[in-house]
């Protein structure tokens, strides 16, 4: 079945694929069915040896303004816990690929936290972030108190999801929150641009590398030291690092098979 709220594009030439929210008239609300679409794409994607990095983006005006509360309002907490929603965020953030958001517009509540489930994060002048649950009586559930927090610090984290405020782009920026800011018109433009020099790279030593970065926030540094080695020896049993590095002897251009 095709999907009906996502738009999955791939560029075979740069090895980028790119999947964008589309609930327009919804400012891309991320509904269950959404969250199951993009979950079976991600999956797809990510087994696909054509594919290098995942872009996820919504349109200029959100790239995604929330949850879909409609489907929350008035459920108990037992039917809350049966629908479990998070296993599916839960499957997204196992994407071994590495991910980019590109936002521009609303990235709030549920939409702040998926571009914070992405690796790197490209958002256009128009962008603003919020995890703003406190004003409808709940607080983050996918990960918006721990992610936000690992990236603002305590002081920013606390203030955004006790007032709900929203942050601008630049605020985000300097905050270290994203990597990048481009005019709204290029902003697409810019996470393909980012995406296609990480997918130039060597695929499994992205991957690894990817791991082992995210390995630093859910270990100690000893135990991230330890991990981060492995992976290091681990690549040289890859036809990657012999061509990477005989490529480096002849002064030439790589070329990385992802094996």
């Amino acid at each position: 079945m095709q999907p009906e709220h996502i738009i999955v594009h791939q560029q075979a030439a740069t090895h980028v694929a790119h999947i964008q929210l589309n609930r327009p008239q919804a400012l891309n609300a991320l509904n269950l069915q959404l969250m199951t679409e993009l979950k079976t794409a991600l999956q797809t994607l990510d087994a696909d040896e054509q594919v290098r990095v995942i872009i996820i983006s919504g349109n200029e005006k959100a790239f995604a303004a929330g949850a879909d509360i409609t489907q929350m309002a008035g459920k108990s907490a037992i039917d809350m816990y049966n629908i479990d929603q998070f296993s599916t965020w839960d499957t997204i953030k196992k994407t071994k690929k590495p991910l980019i958001a590109a936002v521009s517009g609303f990235a709030l509540g549920g939409g702040c936290e998926l571009a914070m489930i992405c690796d790197m994060i490209v958002a256009s002048e128009t962008a603003r972030f919020g995890q703003p649950e406190i004003k409808i009586g709940v607080m983050p559930g996918a990960g918006g108190t721990q992610r936000l927090t690992r990236a603002v610090g305590k002081a920013l984290a606390m203030e955004m999801v006790l007032t709900g405020r929203f942050i601008t782009a630049t605020e985000a920026l300097q905050a270290g929150l994203i990597n990048r800011i481009a005019p709204v018109e290029l902003y697409l433009e810019e996470a393909v641009k980012l995406a296609s020099e990480i997918a130039a790279m060597s695929p499994l030593a992205a991957k690894m590398a990817k791991e082992a970065v995210l390995k630093a926030f859910d270990s100690s540094l000893e135990e991230g030291l330890h991990f981060e080695r492995k992976n290091f020896y681990l690549l040289f049993a890859s036809e990657d690092q012999q061509e990477g590095m005989q490529a480096f002897i002849e002064k030439r251009a790589p070329a990385f098979k992802g094996r």
